[in-house]
């Protein structure tokens, strides 16, 4: 399985720890043994089990993430519109799975790309699109998708 959907196995979003222990948004960055991650200079993620030994007991009700990307950062990875997560009225909308997190949409990619059988190398990119608009190379794996949609894996 790519590395996308598995960004954030290991991570928590940082706005939802910050507003189930109610302390202030820029606390993590004092949190030394606490590694942290950026998607989109938006998005900051906390990695799981290194929270200050005070605040471990939050980890019981913070929502899993595995599998998960927020909107904005799946649509730039898979080069594709964000509206296609947003709006019930495109074709592949309905194909992905969604969670709400603290006002924060994410998709399931890994589901996605479990049941289309997509497989991709760390340094592939990845492009989805209406099957008019993919580019196929002889170094690029197709996979068809419903819809009119394919998604295209160059290596």
């Amino acid at each position: 399985m790519s590395h996308l959907p598995n960004t954030l196995n290991s991570f928590w979003l940082w706005k939802e720890v910050y507003a189930k222990l109610g302390i202030s948004n820029p606390a993590y960055k004092y949190w030394k043994n606490t590694p942290n991650l950026k998607l989109n200079n938006k998005y900051v993620f906390v990695q799981k089990q290194t929270l200050p030994k005070k605040h471990e007991y939050v980890e019981e009700i913070l929502t899993d993430l595995s599998g998960y990307l927020p909107i904005k950062y799946a649509s730039d990875q898979l080069h594709v519109s964000e509206h296609l997560f947003v709006s019930q009225k495109m074709k592949l909308h309905t194909e992905f799975e969604y969670k709400f997190v603290e006002d924060v949409k994410f998709v399931n990619i890994k589901k996605f790309f479990r049941e289309y059988g997509i497989q991709v190398k760390k340094n592939s990119i990845i492009q989805l699109a209406k099957m008019k608009d993919l580019e196929i190379s002889a170094d690029a794996t197709f996979y068809n998708l419903k819809n009119d949609y394919g998604l295209v894996v160059y290596d």
